[in-house]
């Protein structure tokens, strides 16, 4: 018996693991100082974090123990300036107890990228790694407190960082053990004040994490709950919190939905809409959150019928019957203002069936459950 069919009977063994402490709520940041002890402390942060005041309150939460910061962080991190602040980092900050990695995605994974050093102290021989798929053990580590600032990536709560080879029209992913953070301090009050584009995007990637761990070989209960939660919070709270950004309820909604699609996917990985949106952004300069969301109506309809169990799951989530669900997606979206198309971000059908094709075969999107049907 397979193991999709081992599911829709009930029968199949699984497992559920997130070493992160979750500390989360309005006003939870205060409790940072404790969190870090006697530790000295490298802030990572954006570049806007010194306007937006959000340096000066590290520094005050912090005190002394704060010994630098690094926010030269770029989006989307890129292994030519992730060499340049690898090296400057572990010159500078390689006796410091702690990292604190303050922002988005971008930022949390630059900073597990810096958590883990080389031997050499140098970004090439971590790189190698990645590229070969040589096994790694860092020869130093630093502890990570991941501070989410946006509402969407889930990073504060996996071990995976994203690194890009752009160069060589390459996405690399490191995960290891020692690249979980040991806690991850959610605060909705650091979302406030970020802009309409952002919080959209970060949003649907959110979504896009939720369903992408339901129709997913590596599924279980738990990543089940966690993303029927966080996809029916985003499709009910999303386009009321674009009308109306400073909304403390709404913000706390999304901050949830996104923990709780992180922590579905912390178990699962990413399946086929992810594994479209790397060439997507690579190629065409999709931003993240557009790129692997603008086909879950596509891949929710392929998934429909691929397994029993998978679309009773998938059904929580809709109000309408599921075979109805793709078309209402794609009006979630299209409502939204994110096309649906790829002729919209300049691919052509014949172009798009070789992309999804190529994305069948790539490591997320042998996760699809309709690729084992």
């Amino acid at each position: 018996m397979s193991a999709l069919s081992d599911a829709a009977t009930g029968s199949r063994t699984w497992g559920y693991a997130n070493p992160v402490a979750v500390r989360f709520g309005y006003g939870v940041l205060d409790e940072l100082g404790a969190l870090c002890g006697a530790r000295s402390v490298v802030l990572v942060c954006y570049p806007e974090a010194h306007q937006t005041g959000l340096v000066a309150r590290m520094e005050r939460l912090l005190g002394d123990r704060l010994q630098g910061v690094v926010s030269d962080i770029e989006s989307n991190p890129d292994a030519e300036g992730l060499d340049r602040l690898y090296g400057d980092f572990w010159r500078t900050h390689g006796q410091c107890g702690l990292i604190v990695a303050a922002g988005g995605g971008s930022t949390i994974d630059t900073a597990k990228v810096l958590m883990v050093g080389t031997a050499s102290g140098q970004f090439d021989e971590l790189l190698q790694s990645l590229a070969t798929g040589a096994s790694f053990t860092p020869a130093h580590h630093k502890p990570l407190i991941a501070v989410p600032t946006t509402a969407g990536t889930g990073s504060e709560v996996t071990g995976w960082a994203t690194v890009w080879e752009r160069a060589r029209g390459l996405k690399h992913s490191l995960a290891l053990k020692q690249t979980w953070p040991e806690t991850a301090l959610v605060d909705p009050e650091l979302t406030l004040s970020l802009p309409a584009q952002p919080t959209l995007s970060a949003g649907l990637d959110a979504l896009s994490h939720a369903l992408e761990s339901i129709w997913n070989i590596h599924h279980n209960p738990v990543s089940d709950a966690l993303a029927i939660e966080a996809a029916r919070k985003v499709l009910a709270h999303l386009p009321q919190l674009m009308k109306a950004l400073q909304d403390r309820g709404l913000r706390y909604e999304l901050a949830l939905a996104a923990l709780s699609a992180g922590l579905a996917f912390s178990n699962t990985k990413t399946a086929l809409a992810h594994s479209i949106s790397y060439p997507m952004t690579l190629q065409h300069g999709l931003a993240h959150g557009v790129a692997c969301s603008f086909t879950l109506p596509m891949v929710l309809e392929r998934a429909i019928g691929a397994n029993a169990g998978r679309d009773a799951v998938l059904g929580r989530i809709f109000d309408c019957p599921l075979e109805q669900a793709p078309g209402q997606l794609a009006d979630f979206l299209e409502r939204l203002g994110v096309s649906t198309r790829f002729e919209d971000y300049g691919v052509s059908r014949e172009q798009a069936q070789i992309l999804i094709a190529q994305a069948l075969d790539g490591v997320r999107g042998q996760n699809f459950i309709g690729r084992h049907t």
